[in-house]
This record gives C-alpha cells, structure tokens and sequence, in this order.
C-alpha cells in the first residue's frame, strides 16, 4: 500500500514570531509512518513543525499551517490507498497575519479568528475505495465525541483517546487509545508504546485493505 500520514501540529501566525498552535509533538504520526515502513509500505509523511527525524524510507513533506496542510495531501491523495490523520490540526487562524513584529502597544486586545478548513472533511468526496483512520484526542471519555466523529467525516476507523490520561498525552512516547469503527464493538488497549500502536493501525489497514 502507499499509506499517507499526517503529523504534528500546525501553526497559524499572527505575526513572524507568535502563532496559535497546540502540544502535539508528531511521535504518534512518525510512529505510524515507522510502522508502516516496517511493513514494507510506501509511505508519505506530511509533518507539521516537529523536531523529529524522519524515518528511513519516508518520503517527508513539511508544512507549517492548516491550509499547507491541506494542500499536500490534496497533492498526495490521488495516489495513496490510505489516509491516517494523526495531526493535530488548529482550528482557528487569525483573520490577518502581520508581516513585521507587532508591538505589544500596537496589538488589538481583541484577535479577530477564522475557522481553518477541516482537512478529512474537505477530502471526503475524494475517499473513493481509499481507507481513511482519524484521531479523537480528547480530555476525559472520547468515545462519544469519536463516534461522533467517526460519521460526520466517513471515517472507517477513529483512534480515540484520553490525553489527560497518565502516559497517554503529549510529548511522552506511550499511549492509551481504543479503535471505533461502524463494522466492530469499541478496541480498547492498553497502555503500550507509540511505536506498538502504529503498528496495529498498520495491521488494522492491511486487513481493511483485505476485506
């Protein structure tokens, strides 16, 4: 297969130097892409601004906003068999982005924002027969908010967790998710390493592949 991964999180400047982002660090999505390889697939990675090197046989994108983001998988798509969204993407950007520094006396106290697109969203017209797996990181039980999830964007599985969960949030290398999908109960496992839940997100496509 040729497995398209996304990775990290964006940024959406306000000026050169400050930006609206979040704490995704991008291990999850490289352990995807690592997994995968492993497996002998093709892989592309499109990585928001991590400091991660890239595993061996990737091919490696690099991007900074939601809107770039975007823009390479679109690019990617038509020849990948499948999608895994691991990225944390920003929801919002502001309304403009200064290209000088902005001084703290000339800065608005109110920031005018406007919503980025949702990338599985703007592809689903695009999914034809390709096998789409997203994320739902929350705080606190996700399964309602992933089911949720799951039908809105047509997703064939959503990777849920908790990431106020001990071990299983940013920045560390474990993680704590359970799979949904429409054709199966709820998978939870247990904690385990990133590295190991890519590899069953890799499997999990293989077999949906199969089917």
């Amino acid at each position: 297969m040729h497995i398209l991964v996304t990775a990290g999180p964006t940024r959406e400047h306000l000026d050169p130097i400050r930006f609206l982002s979040n704490r995704s660090t991008g291990k999850m999505g490289f352990a995807v892409a690592q997994a995968a390889v492993e497996r002998g697939h093709r892989v592309t990675l499109v990585a928001g601004p991590v400091s991660l090197p890239t595993p061996q046989g990737v091919e490696r994108v690099d991007v900074v906003s939601a809107r770039e983001m975007l823009a390479a998988v679109e690019h990617a798509l038509p020849n990948s068999d499948a999608l895994v969204m691991t990225a944390a993407v920003a929801d919002w950007r502001p309304e403009q982005a200064a290209a000088t520094k902005l001084k703290k006396r000339e800065t608005p106290p109110l920031l005018r924002l406007l919503p980025n697109p949702d990338i599985l969203e703007t592809l689903a017209p695009l999914k034809g027969k390709r096998v789409f797996v997203g994320f739902a990181a929350e705080t606190g039980d996700p399964t309602q908010e992933a089911q949720r999830k799951l039908a809105a964007k047509g997703l064939d599985l959503i990777v849920a967790n908790d990431v106020t969960a001990p071990g299983a949030g940013f920045a560390v290398d474990t993680n704590q998710v359970t799979f949904i999908s429409a054709a199966a109960p709820p998978q939870p496992f247990p904690l385990q390493s990133k590295r190991d839940v890519g590899r069953a997100i890799v499997q999990w496509l293989e077999a949906a592949r199969r089917a």
